[in-house]
């Protein structure tokens, strides 16, 4: 049998991240306490799953909506060739209503998730969004509503179970 790979989860992790999801602040005693197992077993586990980042923050999650931003939408963006994403890249930066920003294959070479605070703002941001040499063209579409929320809790419990994909 083979051993695991580096990155592959079991189930004491995934119950862990499972616990720490639904109690943040449940804290490594607390944990312990839940899960039957010691303490310093916990705070190795996590240790070790920040070092993998496979726990990439401890810091809380942030609704958009509620902080006055309930417009989501999702540019595309065709970016000059030639410098790279790097100037585009490090323009959307500085655009605080921008959220995330990926490379992707297909017409376009940038997807980037942007929020506003009502159309006309949206407007104001899209704006800025390409305001850069390096844009060539965008292209906007507005989420009307969110089906699924970001999430990762079933991956977790995919991959301590041995079924992802190699």
């Amino acid at each position: 049998m083979a051993s695991p790979a580096p990155t592959a989860l079991d189930d004491l992790d995934a119950r862990l991240i499972a616990l720490f999801t639904a109690q943040p602040q449940v804290g490594v005693l607390g944990a312990s306490r839940e899960l039957g197992v010691a303490r310093g077993t916990v705070q190795a586990r996590l240790d070790r799953l920040a070092e993998r980042g496979v726990i990439r923050s401890w810091a809380p999650q942030l609704d958009p909506a509620a902080m006055g931003y309930p417009v989501s939408a999702f540019c595309t963006l065709e970016i000059r060739q030639g410098r790279g994403h790097s100037p585009v890249v490090a323009h959307l930066s500085s655009i605080p209503e921008v959220l995330e920003a990926h490379t992707i294959t297909g017409s376009g070479d940038l997807l980037v998730r942007v929020v506003a605070r009502d159309n006309p703002d949206l407007q104001r941001v899209i704006d800025q969004v390409v305001d850069d040499r390096h844009v060539i063209r965008a292209s906007t579409v507005i989420s009307l509503a969110t089906r699924i929320d970001y999430r990762t809790l079933p991956l977790v419990t995919e991959a301590a179970a041995g079924t992802a994909p190699a």
